[in-house]
């Protein structure tokens, strides 16, 4: 929450001229109703089931850079699928920094606590070391634009030519 996933996804899908893809929006697409909907109607095991199944769909698909929900990734069935069908990005941020970009934001559902700092410290010491598994990390800098951040992604996936065989920056 806050590290960029959207901003800097869809700028690295433009430069790299494939599509960007949320799986949290196409299932809010599909399902024709918001995730805290689906969580209250159908319970959480069934949207993350739901959520495996969009994954694994939307990686079935064209190239493309896929943001996923905070929560995908704590499922090691849709860490696995996404290392063989992909590559995954950390985009790697401090508490401090996180702090700062979403603490005058209303848009974050699980912020909307007494106290959000608080709750965004439990978020991350529970996920930093799940999401620390992934393939590739980049360190986000307090100072680096959208644009900085998007080549950094991009200078380290050039670690992965299988990533960028056909659309090298």
């Amino acid at each position: 929450m806050g590290a960029g996933k959207t901003a800097v996804g869809q700028a690295l899908a433009a430069r790299l001229s494939v599509p960007f893809l949320d799986s949290d929006e196409e299932i809010v697409r599909a399902a024709n109703m918001s995730i805290a909907e689906i969580f209250e109607r159908d319970g959480e095991a069934f949207f993350r089931d739901r959520e495996t199944e969009v994954i694994g769909r939307l990686l079935d698909g064209q190239r493309a850079v896929l943001s996923t929900g905070g929560g995908a990734f704590m499922a090691e069935r849709n860490r696995s699928m996404i290392s063989e069908r992909g590559v995954s990005v950390l985009l790697r941020a401090d508490l401090d920094l996180l702090w700062n970009r979403v603490k005058h934001k209303d848009t974050r559902p699980l912020l909307r606590t007494p106290d959000p700092k608080a709750t965004l410290t439990e978020i991350y010491t529970a996920r930093v070391p799940v999401y620390e598994l992934a393939d590739l990390v980049v360190d986000a800098q307090p100072d680096y634009t959208i644009a900085q951040m998007t080549e950094a992604v991009i200078e380290v996936l050039k670690s992965r030519p299988d990533v960028l065989e056909e659309t090298s920056a």
